[in-house]
């Protein structure tokens, strides 16, 4: 009976509720500039991967897994935390902390696995440009792709059934903007350590070794680049990973602090602030990072454009 009710009432998501009215104007009007600027430029991503035959490479393609990701990370969280600061109800359903929890964890688990096979792939653009295109063939692209999604979703449906299921014993009031598993295992009457272990245990596959799979494909490109002779060679191999080097260092060192230790008290305020960092500021980031030095997506945006190609190399220079 208990878990019925339980699983009927609402939840309270407290969110930024202690800063003063001022404070969370300019949270609002922020938030809703950032979450415009990561709807248009990962929308901008995957439309222009779509159009431009140009980006019809295994590369783009991740980079398109990449934008949607993004776009489902902030479309979980973003628009109610924006009618939070905005109204006095500060309410969210039992349903949609369920769908929020869901959508968290099924994303991060496979954006961990997408950033190891990015990595993989520039490994190969690097280490192996010859047979890039033989290695990286389109089958193969499918398969890691669906390695990463269906992993990740996997993750979620395991985790986010026992994190609702454990007894709140009528507390309501998420100390979050969002219901993301931390917070949620934080607000729990019983022993939580269980959960927390298994957290912990299945991070090492879906985190750990995807992030020791990375490190090892950019020691063997950092290899491969200190043995090219010419300086435009070895900023050229440079320039193909740096994108991707800024977005997994922005994305791990978030995700490793919260993931890594969810029921740590206190991280609470802290957590609040990273979780918005890695649901808006870094997808907000990343169509920015990957796009402002590649010449491919340059091009094919001032192609929809109509825009002469003369302007694009001119402002490569």
């Amino acid at each position: 009976m208990e878990r019925n009710n339980e699983s009927s009432g609402n939840f309270i998501l407290l969110g930024f509720s202690d800063q003063p009215k001022l404070g969370m104007m300019v949270l609002f009007f922020t938030n809703m500039v950032f979450y415009f600027l990561a709807v248009m430029g990962n929308s901008t991503i995957i439309f222009l991967s779509l159009v431009d035959p140009r980006l019809h490479r295994p590369m783009y393609f991740f980079l398109c897994n990449l934008s949607l990701l993004d776009l489902c990370y902030t479309s979980s969280s973003i628009p109610q935390m924006l009618v939070n600061l905005w109204g006095p109800q500060k309410t969210i359903t039992y349903m949609g902390c369920v769908i929020q929890l869901f959508a968290f964890l099924s994303v991060g688990g496979i954006e961990c696995i997408l950033l190891s096979v990015m990595a993989y792939d520039r490994f190969v653009a690097v280490c192996k440009p010859l047979h890039y295109m033989t290695i990286m063939h389109p089958q193969l692209c499918l398969r890691l792709a669906a390695c990463a999604w269906l992993t990740g979703i996997a993750n979620s449906i395991l985790m986010s059934p026992l994190t609702m299921s454990l007894k709140r014993c009528g507390h309501h009031h998420i100390n979050h903007f969002v219901c993301e598993m931390p917070a949620i295992i934080r607000i729990s009457c019983v022993d939580t350590r269980r959960v927390e272990g298994l957290v912990f245990f299945l991070a090492i596959p879906i985190v750990l070794v995807p992030l020791a799979m990375i490190l090892v494909s950019y020691g063997y490109i950092i290899a491969t680049v200190l043995r090219i002779q010419s300086a435009a060679g070895r900023h050229k191999a440079f320039n193909t990973c740096s994108s991707h080097m800024i977005v997994v260092s922005l994305f791990y060192s978030t995700i490793i602090y919260m993931y890594m230790q969810p029921g740590n008290v206190a991280s609470q305020d802290q957590g609040k602030f990273l979780t918005l960092f890695y649901c808006l500021v870094t997808p907000t980031l990343n169509p920015f990072i990957y796009t402002l030095r590649n010449k491919d997506v340059k091009g094919a945006m001032w192609k929809v454009l109509g825009k002469d190609h003369s302007l694009l190399d001119a402002i490569g220079h």
